[in-house]
């Protein structure tokens, strides 16, 4: 089954892909089948309803089943914020890197024990004729005081610290990130809806 994965996020493709790989599916990237310059309006009001807009959207244009994620970063000490937008957070015109650098800045003086957060995400699954499921996952963890770099990881994971682990998740292998991380857990929820549509033979 040809499964087209709606993200232009080269890590998360890359996540997914790997996750995906005891499959019989034969992963595609936007670039491969030509929307890689489609913009898809990410203006809801939840995760979920992110999610929905991109898979449809994609699925709609490629004639493909396929899977979109939406993640986002709630850190308690800020009422929640990043949010469901943490690709926004401070505005379009900061890079990562500059966003990384205002959370820290915003939890300077937050002691340890409150710099609780967590990274939600959620998959949607669409097919070219409309059906849309969800699978969830969440990572708890705090946020660092400072950035921890390794040699993987990308967006947030070099400032969160999963629970139970005293290392970012850009310090962790890849292997290692994704049996814990939000990411990996809604790949796994999502594991017996693909595995319908590989019988179905869709």
């Amino acid at each position: 089954m040809d499964l087209l994965i709606g993200t232009s996020n080269a890590g998360k493709l890359r996540e997914i892909a790997e996750m995906l790989g005891d499959l019989p599916i034969r992963v595609l990237s936007l670039k491969d089948v030509g929307l890689d310059h489609m913009d898809v309006a990410e203006d809801a009001d939840s995760l979920e309803a992110n999610a929905r807009l991109k898979v449809e959207a994609y699925a709609r244009a490629s004639g493909l089943p396929t899977l979109a994620d939406d993640t986002g970063l709630f850190v308690d000490a800020l009422d929640g914020r990043p949010g469901i937008y943490p690709a926004r957070y401070g505005g379009a015109e900061l890079t990562m890197p500059q966003r990384r650098a205002l959370l820290l800045n915003e939890l300077t003086g937050v002691p340890v024990e409150r710099r609780t957060a967590r990274f939600i995400a959620v998959i949607a699954l669409g097919t070219p004729k409309g059906e849309v499921q969800f699978a969830k996952g969440v990572c708890e963890g705090r946020i660092a005081t400072e950035e921890m770099h390794g040699e993987s990881g990308f967006g947030y994971d070099p400032v969160f610290m999963p629970a139970g682990h005293a290392i970012s998740f850009s310090q962790m292998g890849e292997t290692e990130k994704n049996k814990i991380s939000h990411r990996g857990l809604s790949v796994r929820a999502a594991l017996p809806i693909l595995q319908s549509w590989i019988e179905r033979g869709l």
